[in-house]
């Protein structure tokens, strides 16, 4: 099970990918978490409300979206458990475009979701070819290819 969860091409266009979603998404974590760049920190975060009424309690959904947010960034940027990293922020993105985005419609300017659905698609991105080349996953699987990867 580890070795397919860890399994990755050998592509080196992963990289980019990795490094800018981690970008994001660290910096958005530790703004709910940490209350880093004059983000609001953790309990004012897990203070709020859920997009979804099923969400209950709302703290503790509010929690693991900003916690997937900051570990998921951090296991994307080094590469480590990079699918575990990719789905947990596709899951915080999908939700943010169907909970919170959708009724701004497609553009950021008007609190649309082309911004989330950017993350979504980096996400998914991942999820499809691990965290390739540079990738701690790509050392622990012995330098071999995996999927789609070369031998």
């Amino acid at each position: 099970m580890f070795r397919k969860l860890i399994a990755t091409s050998s592509t080196w266009f992963t990289l980019p990918i990795r490094l800018a979603l981690a970008a994001v998404m660290i910096a958005h974590g530790a703004q709910k978490v940490l209350g880093s760049f004059n983000g609001p920190g953790f309990n004012t975060f897990i203070g709020g409300t859920t997009p979804f009424g099923f969400m209950r309690p709302a703290w503790l959904w509010l929690a693991l979206a900003a916690l997937s947010e900051l570990i998921g960034g951090l296991l994307v940027g080094l590469g480590f458990l990079t699918r575990v990293g990719a789905f947990l922020i596709a899951c915080v993105m999908l939700t943010a475009i169907i909970g919170v985005h959708w009724n701004g419609g497609f553009f950021a300017s008007n609190r649309g979701f082309e911004f989330p659905l950017t993350l979504l698609a980096m996400a998914i991105a991942l999820l499809i070819a691990g965290g390739g080349q540079a990738s701690v996953d790509k050392g622990l699987s012995g330098g071999r290819g995996g999927r789609g990867g070369r031998r």
